[in-house]
């Protein structure tokens, strides 16, 4: 496959919709523009952004189309009247939805003769063109070699594998981990702050330790792979151990415990399980099912 890659529509102008065409004006692309509400294209358009009248209109303008809008549903309601419009075109979808969905976009638009990336933007508006900030694709490898200098405008494009779902997915999980990560900060944050310590003071020292906990997570990916946790750096029982200080350390400062309380029982049922001599890995094994009965 080979397209024009000077040639790129964006179909969605939110805050995101709206950077990401930005990013492709600034290093020079035709770009045509159609959001729902013209006049958030009036900034774009006079920075020589080209707007359509209608998508079907945006989508003939380009072999490329990205659309970012605010969900699945609607994109379904604006793709579906110009059905006849995609084919032979490549839809890059950065609209936030399941994994479950973007399967079944690809197969919507490959029935109609379109070729489909889906995207997991990994990073907010202000972010998009740093080639540092990461955007997930999958889907056609096809679409993909075709595009790439494009998305590289973008952000550092990162392709995942021919499953469309596996950027909605690898995005979901990574927000988990952010948001676990942040919560955890915040946490030590106000425990720290109880006795007088800034966050500002705490950070630096936990920036610090999360380097190191990253290389835990390197070592366990492979215990996670096999099935098989050797306990020979720190046992789940004596992490159990360790969380309650957390949690008595929470308790005597007023500070809110259920965190460190949810933590120790994921680390109980993989012990009661059989895992308190594994190493922490075999936490996993409590985390792989919603039944809250001991695994």
């Amino acid at each position: 496959m080979s397209i024009d890659q000077q040639a790129v529509t964006v179909i969605g102008l939110g805050s995101m919709g709206s950077a990401l065409a930005a990013a492709l004006l600034d290093r020079g692309h035709l770009v045509t523009v159609w959001n729902r509400t013209p006049d958030k294209a009036r900034d774009l358009v006079e920075r020589g952004a080209r707007l359509a009248a209608t998508p079907e209109e945006a989508v003939a303008a380009s072999p490329l189309t990205l659309t970012c809008v605010f969900d699945e549903a609607v994109l379904r309601k604006l793709l579906t009247p110009i059905a006849g419009a995609l084919a032979g075109r490549v839809v890059v979808n950065v609209t936030s939805g399941s994994a479950e969905q973007a399967r079944e976009l690809d197969a919507w638009l490959r029935s109609h003769g379109a070729e489909h990336l889906d995207g997991g933007i990994m990073t907010t508006p202000p972010g998009v063109g740093d080639p540092s900030m990461m955007f997930l694709y999958s889907g056609s490898s096809a679409a993909f070699d075709a595009c790439r200098s494009t998305l590289q405008v973008l952000g550092d494009a990162v392709y995942l594998g021919a499953d469309p779902g596996l950027a909605s997915l690898y995005d979901t999980a990574l927000l988990g981990l952010m948001w676990s990560t942040l919560t955890g900060w915040l946490h030590g944050s106000a425990l720290v702050g109880a006795d007088g310590v800034a966050a500002a003071a705490f950070t630096p020292v936990a920036v610090r330790w999360l380097t190191a906990v990253a290389g835990f997570m390197t070592t366990y990916a492979g215990q996670v792979d096999a099935g098989r946790y050797p306990g020979d750096d720190a046992t789940v029982d004596v992490q159990i151990a360790t969380v309650r200080h957390l949690v008595h350390a929470a308790q005597a400062r007023g500070v809110d415990t259920e965190l460190p309380e949810l933590l120790e029982s994921f680390m109980r049922r993989a012990a009661a399980a059989g895992h308190g001599s594994d190493s922490y890995a075999a936490v996993i094994e409590a985390l792989r099912t919603s039944d809250t009965a001991q695994v």
